[in-house]
Order: C-alpha cells, then sequence, then structure tokens
C-alpha cells in the first residue's frame, strides 16, 4: 500500500488516500474525508512505482 496525499478538487483541502500498488492501472470513486464530494480517481503504476495520478470533481 502507499499513502497518496493529494488536493480535493472542491474544497482544496489536502487529503489522503491508501492506494493499492499490486494493480497496475486502477480507477476508483472516493468520497472527500473533508467536505464529502465525490472524486474520481485514476492512478497507474509501472513496478509498484506511482507513474500516474490524477483526481478530479464529478459534476452533479
Amino acid at each position: 500500500m502507499l499513502e497518496q496525499f493529494f488536493q480535493c478538487p472542491y474544497c482544496w483541502e489536502s487529503i489522503s488516500m491508501l492506494l493499492d500498488i499490486s494493480q497496475e492501472k486502477q480507477s476508483c470513486i472516493e468520497d472527500c474525508e473533508v467536505c464529502c464530494n465525490p472524486i474520481q480517481i485514476h492512478v497507474k503504476f509501472d513496478n509498484t512505482e506511482l507513474v500516474y495520478f490524477n483526481a478530479e470533481s464529478i459534476e452533479q
């Protein structure tokens, strides 16, 4: 597991999440732990090294 820190695209607070390094490509929706809005997360690993991370708002 890898802890990734990032800014919420809604409230701009710094938050973190644990990423599973055993899966090369991942996509999920997580709620911000501060404002509770849904965030779309896209992740890519190359040999357990994080090479891409994107957190974006989900327009409602």
